[in-house]
């Protein structure tokens, strides 16, 4: 049994998120509930319901019990942006499948609020990656399995959270080769070699940004850039991720460069 502890250089953020629905580009959330951990040991918590400006669906309601009628007088995000985005400010990022859906989801509702959310500086750790690697569960079965716990209240941001930092720390003590710093448990957690959150573009083998999707999937973004230039443009006016674009934009500005010299 592994006797470690947490070890933070800056504060960790575990957070949650309910939602409209599983589209990231389109849907909005409905609960955000938030705890920072500072690297004294303190914590932070905040929780708020959000009005969606859209409806909820039926489904959704089904999962997270949030209806029109108990968000209709909350405020929106872009009414609680700037001060959100404080509170995350200089933060690196854990969650349960947060890297591929609640981060997301979160630069999208960002952008909206005319706020450019900067992930490229943050470390961000998946508990739920780093659980499926070493048990094949799911976030309830996590809670059971290394808290001893039942999740009761499942699919309210505020109990996920909990759950979720929770299984985290219970994590680090029971794995050595995890180790206890954010820099190895991201990592560890980040489900593969992802040069954007989605997953859209990952490196090869050689660690070069290949495409991993569609057509082109497995191909150099460089190689589709001289071949395919539209493919960018498509890209950019389609349905992805704001991260993808930005981080296929940074790819296109960087090959454009090396093609001046």
């Amino acid at each position: 049994m592994s006797q470690n502890v947490l070890k933070l250089d800056r504060p960790l953020v575990f957070f949650d998120l309910e939602t409209t629905g599983t589209n990231v580009i389109r849907d909005r959330i409905v609960e955000i509930c938030i705890i920072k951990l500072n690297p004294d040991g303190s914590k932070e918590r905040k929780t708020r319901r959000l009005n969606p400006e859209m409806q909820i669906p039926e489904e959704a309601s089904r999962i997270h019990h949030i209806t029109d009628e108990d968000v209709r007088n909350e405020p929106t995000f872009r009414q609680v942006a700037r001060s959100l985005y404080e509170f995350l400010d200089n933060c690196d990022i854990a969650g349960f499948n947060s890297n591929k859906f609640d981060v997301p989801v979160l630069i999208e509702e960002f952008a909206r609020a005319g706020i450019n959310f900067n992930v490229s500086d943050r470390r961000f750790v998946d508990v739920q990656n780093i659980f499926h690697k070493m048990e094949q569960r799911t976030l309830v079965a996590a809670y059971k399995f290394y808290c001893g716990k039942d999740l009761t209240a499942a699919h309210s941001a505020d109990a996920d959270t909990e759950a979720t930092m929770e299984v985290l720390m219970a994590q680090v003590e029971k794995y050595d080769e995890l180790g206890n710093d954010i820099k190895s448990l991201s990592e560890f957690s980040s489900g593969g070699k992802n040069v954007d959150l989605a997953a859209r573009i990952v490196l090869n083998d050689d660690d070069i940004p290949v495409f991993n999707f569609g057509k082109h999937k497995g191909k150099p973004v460089e190689e589709v850039f001289y071949r395919e230039p539209s493919f960018y443009s498509w890209i950019m006016q389609g349905e992805f991720p704001k991260n993808t674009k930005d981080v296929l934009t940074q790819l296109y500005y960087a090959y454009q460069q090396k093609r001046k010299k």
